[in-house]
């Protein structure tokens, strides 16, 4: 009975090591590679989330917007894509995001005179503006009264914000971070996937579509696309919480344009407004206000996505061989007529 007894437990024993063995051999290498798995989702979701941020002080050769084959180019240094027409399937890009249920916010401020806009940028905007996607649009302006009635498509809505009045065109531009910022706080982050901030002295010609969408979003300015950046516009003092070296920069990006996600667009108007306050208690204003501080922000935190001139035109240009077409210009306009001061 003994040795039976004996012989039953390392057979036992046998069989427990041989599963052991088995487990150990199999099964925790499968274990640690789920939790290398998981790991790696972690830190891919974290570059993911991350914006392609450029150290201060770097230099580097100035990117061009037209290469030597007269078109405009595909891709940034950083390997942003630049949207031009033929760069994209209108069709097929319009698919892929209608899928998502995206709503698409939209801020335009009308103060002052510049409510005479409102209507042209309305209604071709209804004609060109992500039609067939979720949009709302939110115009700001001190004059409720002078929104125009204009037509709006499916899916599409109109809110007024009423704002005070200024005396200067320049408080206009200057405080337009901090109504971004507080739209967003007050709710807009729960209700929009994407924002985009345009100007109303604006007017649609063509499509703009789920093509422009994408984390951070610049448009690169009419007027300097072919100019070196020492010549850019950018502020040169160095008091000011907007300047930027000669030897720095990429692109000149136009501030009747901004957008990305709503929560880029947060961080990009929080920061941009913190450095308006720093640059208002020094009593510093910014060579072209938050257009200054927009492109020091752009400077050293990448735009996902950029858009070529053809999204921020100027009628007075004409159009060049390089340009394709014409989505969104500014229209001629007397500035006497319409801002308060000159």
């Amino acid at each position: 009975m003994k040795l039976q007894s004996v012989n039953a437990f390392l057979i036992m024993f046998a069989g427990t090591v041989v599963i052991g063995l088995f487990y150990f051999g199999f099964t925790s290498p499968s274990l640690r590679y789920i939790e290398q798995r998981l790991c790696l989702n972690k830190t891919k979701k974290s570059r993911e989330n991350a914006l392609l941020q450029s150290p201060q002080g770097f230099i580097y050769k100035q990117p061009s917007v037209v290469g030597p084959d007269g078109k405009v180019g595909p891709l940034t240094p950083w390997l942003a894509p630049i949207v031009s027409e033929g760069s994209f399937d209108p069709t097929l890009i319009d698919a892929i995001y209608k899928q998502q249920n995206i709503t698409v916010a939209t801020t335009i401020f009308a103060l002052g005179k510049y409510t005479i806009f409102l209507k042209d940028f309305l209604e071709s905007a209804e004609q060109h503006f992500f039609v067939g996607f979720r949009v709302h649009y939110y115009v700001f302006t001190d004059h409720p009264e002078q929104v125009p009635d204009v037509k709006l498509g499916e899916e599409h809505e109109l809110t007024v914000m009423t704002v005070n009045s200024l005396s200067r065109w320049q408080e206009m531009s200057l405080g337009r971070m901090k109504r971004l910022e507080l739209l967003i706080e007050s709710g807009l982050v729960n209700d929009a996937d994407y924002l985009f901030s345009l100007d109303v002295d604006t007017k649609f010609y063509g499509r703009w579509g789920a093509e422009s969408l994408g984390d951070l979003i610049g448009v690169i300015h009419a007027w300097f696309y072919y100019t070196p950046r020492e010549q850019f516009p950018y502020e040169r003092r160095p008091e000011s919480q907007a300047f930027v070296p000669y030897s720095e920069g990429d692109y000149y990006y136009g501030g009747a344009v901004l957008g990305g996600s709503v929560k880029q667009v947060y961080q990009l108007a929080k920061t941009c407004r913190e450095q308006l306050d720093i640059d208002a208690a020094k009593s510093i204003e910014a060579a072209w206000q938050e257009e200054s501080h927009l492109n020091k922000y752009f400077i050293y935190n990448k735009p996902s996505k950029l858009l070529s001139p053809e999204y921020s035109w100027d009628d007075k240009r004409g159009t060049p061989r390089e340009m394709k077409m014409v989505r969104f210009s500014q229209v001629p306009k007397n500035y006497d007529e319409v801002r308060p001061n000159t």
